[in-house]
């Protein structure tokens, strides 16, 4: 694919992360995609492992654990749930599109968060769970799906609300008073989402970083260890 046709396909897509495809070529999503990855506080080295990404979308962070090492990189989403977004002739165009550009081993996977299981998709070393879990009508259920999937480490990052509540809790958003999108449901305090976290099944959680963006926080849930 030559430069011209590349931006042309590029600008064709409806993107949400921003990924740098090379070339001086970067995908115009509407999300600050590095902003976000410097607060997940990820390992700089994945090598050798597994990593699962939900939610994954475009792709952003499924292709930067592959670029950090990892050996096997899974790109899940509800593809068929982007098209509420990027319309129903586009739901994987992006995605694909970058994992062409960037000729990478990144598998795609059509599966709901409510279908994880060893079973089904296997267990990975680390699990990527970014944006998700307040666009959820089940989210303590679905943390339970991706604690039975994670053996080691899961980074979350989520919309907070109720900040000024020490107790754990949580905003319902019955219609779409979050950002004017029927499809958040939810904004848990940080104190909410570490207990949702312990109950589901984590040994341990920590807040890495509430600061990076308004009413944004990230958290590191772990299996067995601190």
């Amino acid at each position: 694919m030559d430069l011209e046709q590349m931006r042309r396909e590029v600008q064709a897509i409806q993107w949400f992360h921003r990924i740098d495809l090379g070339n001086g070529i970067t995908t115009p999503g509407v999300d600050n995609s590095p902003h976000k990855l410097a607060a997940l506080r990820m390992p700089k080295r994945l090598d050798g492992i597994a990593v699962l990404d939900v939610g994954a979308w475009d792709g952003f962070f499924s292709f930067e654990c592959e670029r950090r090492g990892a050996a096997k990189v899974v790109a899940a989403d509800t593809w068929e749930a982007i098209t509420k977004w990027v319309g129903p002739h586009a739901r994987m165009a992006g995605f694909l599109l970058a994992k062409r550009i960037l000729n990478s081993r990144v598998e795609p996977l059509d599966v709901s968060v409510y279908d994880l299981g060893p079973e089904s998709v296997g267990v990975f070393d680390v699990v990527l769970f970014l944006g998700v879990l307040y666009h959820l009508r089940h989210p303590l259920l679905a943390l339970e799906k991706i604690s039975s999937v994670t053996r080691r480490l899961c980074i979350v990052e989520t919309h907070v609300d109720a900040l000024d509540q020490r107790r754990p809790g949580m905003v319902f958003y019955p219609d779409a008073e979050l950002n004017n999108d029927a499809t958040n449901w939810w904004g848990p305090n940080p104190a909410c989402v570490e207990h949702m976290l312990l109950a589901a099944g984590f040994s341990s959680v920590e807040l890495v970083d509430s600061r990076y963006e308004k009413n944004r926080a990230v958290f590191h849930a772990y299996k067995g260890r601190a």
